[in-house]
């Protein structure tokens, strides 16, 4: 048995569990989560809140991050018992092949370590001290930031490790924190905390990480009531519902669906490059079976390289082929693999009506790549290693298409030229598209990246300003003045 979440100052004995139990062919793991009651949720919330108060707001955002360095160095140390267990249980809980967890969690968590923390910090303050004391601003006056004494993260998905993106950006605007497991990985969060209670036992009292059923009304209107921001991730509908119950007073900053692609220009598809093309474009695919809102689900690749769009397509078929044997497909529900069977037979049905279409693909297999010459627009896939491979004459003739999924756009993985960079990028950026990135990269953001083209740390933050008129004022009131 795993007991998950975080809870400072309450006994587990005293707190009701409920066991979630993940199967993975012979193995099995029981996980207990907490099941607070109101009174448990107002105790937690007030403490929580008062130990921000008086510990993190004493600390300087630098010694904030350098123990946030440290737990993250314990997890990237393959020999400390944290990473083991890791290792060992997120392949189980998620589905997810091992070696595909390991490097994914390499990859992920050194995002977290102190120099790429103070590129977080860095790009959303010119002056980080402004999270310390008041600093002078070019208008007049000082300013300082003052993160929400108590944020909310309503977390969602399965993909290991996602919430400590949220998790340490309320840390670093020293915001007592209160995070809500998502029942599909329950551990990481908790477990990150507990490091950190190893590490800095006052700062993780700054911390709790709870867990309610969805849907369970009454414990989340108990948090909602209290927070003074709500981060929340997931579904459309299930963001709607939350954001019906928050508090008008309350900063609701939610993280919905989203829909990303990539482009191939045709400087990228000759003999040479094709292929390491192929193959960034299929990791991208692969990793994670295309669970992140950055996964792609279309490439719009162009006419007239030596490597032809449908040429493009068979690359790709062989690509995600030999990732199948190299980092197999999680098992899917019954729900997954019926998007997955009904995504299939639309293309097929397609392909004969058009035989300039193809699907490729074993249809026992844990891949599918459909081709298409028509000017098909961007269109969701069947998710868990599908995708669609869409000719065009020039990449920018995709762009236009694009306009009505305005909302729902977010990144571009792209392979092209430097001037067709450039010239794209502003043209997608006009259709809603957020962050553009190296085909290879788009599941793995940079540190600092503007998540939906909003601020990780600014959007927390609330600026109190004295202004040039309190300060000229106050001059007058010195001692030293006549």
């Amino acid at each position: 048995m795993e007991r998950a979440g975080h809870l400072p100052g309450l006994s587990a004995d005293a707190v009701d569990w409920r066991t979630l139990t993940f199967r993975r062919g012979a193995e099995t793991l029981d996980v207990a989560v907490p099941v607070l009651s109101e009174v448990q949720i107002a105790e937690l919330a007030t403490r929580v809140r008062a130990n921000a108060r008086t510990y993190l707001r004493s600390r300087t955002v630098t010694e904030i991050a350098a123990t946030i360095d440290r737990a993250v160095a314990r997890l990237l140390d393959r020999d400390d018992p944290w990473r083991r267990k890791a290792e060992r249980l997120l392949p189980l809980v998620t589905g997810y092949d091992a070696e595909m967890v390991r490097l994914g969690l390499t990859g992920y968590l050194k995002t977290f370590r102190g120099p790429e923390l103070r590129k977080f910090i860095a790009e959303d303050f010119a002056n980080p001290a402004v999270l310390d004391d008041f600093q002078p601003v070019p208008k007049g006056g000082f300013a300082r930031a003052f993160g929400p004494e108590l944020l909310l993260h309503v977390w969602a998905g399965n993909v290991p490790g996602l919430p400590l993106w949220s998790l340490v950006s309320g840390l670093l605007v020293k915001a007592g924190t209160v995070g809500k497991l998502p029942s599909a990985e329950p551990l990481f969060a908790g477990w990150f905390a507990q490091i950190l209670a190893e590490i800095d036992p006052e700062l993780a009292d700054c911390i709790a990480i709870v867990w309610w059923k969805g849907g369970d009304a009454a414990a989340e209107w108990a948090w909602l009531a209290r927070a003074d921001t709500v981060v929340a991730y997931g579904g459309n509908d299930a963001l709607e519902a939350i954001r019906a119950r928050v508090p008008i007073t309350t900063r609701f900053l939610p993280y919905g669906h989203k829909i990303s692609f990539g482009m191939v220009g045709r400087s990228a598809l000759d003999a040479g490059k094709a292929g390491a093309v192929a193959r960034q474009a299929a990791y991208d695919v692969a990793r994670y079976d295309q669970q992140g809102c950055y996964s792609p689900q279309t490439f719009f690749v162009e006419r007239g390289g030596r490597v032809s769009p449908r040429e493009f397509a068979g690359y790709l078929a062989h690509e995600l082929d030999a990732l199948g044997s190299k980092f197999p497909r999680r098992p899917l529900s019954m729900g997954e693999a019926g998007s997955v069977a009904s995504w299939r037979n639309a293309e097929e049905t397609k392909g004969f009506a058009d035989p300039s279409r193809a699907l490729l693909g074993d249809p026992a297999g844990s891949w599918a790549v459909a081709y298409t010459d028509a000017a098909d627009g961007l269109s969701p896939c069947g998710l868990n290693r599908t995708v669609t491979v869409v000719a065009v004459d020039r990449l920018a003739d995709a762009v236009p298409g694009l306009a009505p999924y305005r909302a729902f756009l977010q990144t571009v993985g792209i392979a092209a030229a430097p001037e067709e960079l450039f010239a794209l990028a502003g043209a997608l950026g006009t259709v809603g598209v957020t962050r553009l990135c190296a085909l290879g990269r788009m599941t793995a953001p940079e540190a600092g990246w503007h998540h939906d083209g909003r601020f990780n740390l600014l959007d927390l933050v609330t600026m109190t300003e004295i202004e040039g008129s309190a300060e000229r004022a106050a001059d007058t009131f010195a001692p030293y003045t006549d």
